[in-house]
């Protein structure tokens, strides 16, 4: 899997709107629909609801990975957005979630998928990468720190 190439800057926001996390899983998901990467809004926002209704998808250090595997996508992809406020994703910690990695893939794709959720929770696991995040004030330099995923 290249992590690299699922960084896209039209999937990026670098300033979410304020709101509850189904506002902002909506927010995120247009913007996937707006770059032509979801073949079915109804239908990927249905699977991603009914993913976090399940059980959330807020971790600890800010982050949250709402995920779904959908018939609405074609390949994987992956949709960033930063809130400065932060956002109630009813989190581990219980904190607020700053930075929110929405991920589709297509049905029978489980590895990448699995494989991307965990390089997005160890990545998270280190401060120094979570600071910086914290500080970016462009989305080049956003990019740049998340084309350093490993």
């Amino acid at each position: 899997m290249d992590f690299k190439a699922l960084v896209d800057e039209q999937l990026i926001d670098t300033d979410l709107p304020a709101g509850d996390k189904f506002q902002v899983i909506e927010h995120l998901l247009d913007l996937a629909v707006a770059a032509g990467r979801v073949s079915d809004r109804e239908r990927a926002l249905t699977d991603l609801v009914e993913r976090e209704k399940y059980l959330s998808t807020g971790f600890e250090h800010g982050l949250a990975v709402p995920h779904a595997k959908t018939q609405a996508v074609a390949d994987i992809i992956l949709v960033f957005g930063l809130s400065r406020e932060g956002i109630d994703f009813d989190s581990l910690d219980g904190q607020p979630t700053h930075f929110i990695f929405l991920l589709l893939s297509p049905m029978d794709t489980s590895g990448p998928h699995i494989q991307t959720l965990a390089l997005l929770a160890r990545n998270f696991q280190k401060e120094a990468i979570v600071e910086k995040l914290r500080q970016v004030t462009s989305k080049p330099d956003l990019i740049a720190i998340l084309q350093q995923f490993q």
